[in-house]
């Protein structure tokens, strides 16, 4: 295998870094979102809770069937709110876990790739050293042979 195609490998490789980093970045977003959207759900319910509890006090002194029928009104949208918001955290939730699928075959990329460099220098180290050792070898005979020669030779 050339050095060439080595220098082509490691493109690839520089390559395959740039698409995991951006999928890793992309997961961060996505986990950053989901945060935001369970905390704000939260929130939701949390001031319902606390909405409830306001207007019980205020019914116990005064309550009157349009007051009853504002609580209600406001109710529902309230819940309308928290359900359109779990909602949206759910599908939040379910593009952090393709994020996180996206960014597992980028770093199986990633260690497909060096791995495959790996072996193609280990490879060409191996080539190196045959090639080496066979022109030890060959150095070795040719002074094997001109020393036999003269040995040969008469004085």
């Amino acid at each position: 295998m050339p050095l060439h195609a080595i220098a082509l490998l490691r493109v690839l490789l520089q390559r395959t870094e740039t698409e995991r980093d951006t999928a890793q970045r992309a997961l961060r977003q996505a986990e950053v979102l989901v945060q935001q959207a369970r905390a704000q759900a939260q929130h939701l319910q949390d001031y319902r809770s606390e909405y409830d509890q306001r207007w019980v006090a205020r019914f116990r002194e005064s309550g009157t069937p349009e007051l009853l029928q504002c609580h209600a009104g406001f109710g529902q949208r309230l819940n309308h709110a928290i359900v359109v918001q779990v909602n949206n955290t759910s599908q939040l939730a379910s593009r952090v876990q393709r994020a996180r699928d996206a960014l597992l075959a980028r770093e199986q990329r990633v260690a497909a790739v060096r791995m495959l460099i790996e072996r193609r220098e280990a490879e060409l180290q191996k080539i190196a050293a045959r090639r080496d050792q066979r022109n030890t070898d060959e150095a070795a005979q040719r002074a094997h042979g001109a020393a036999r020669l003269r040995a040969a030779e008469p004085n």
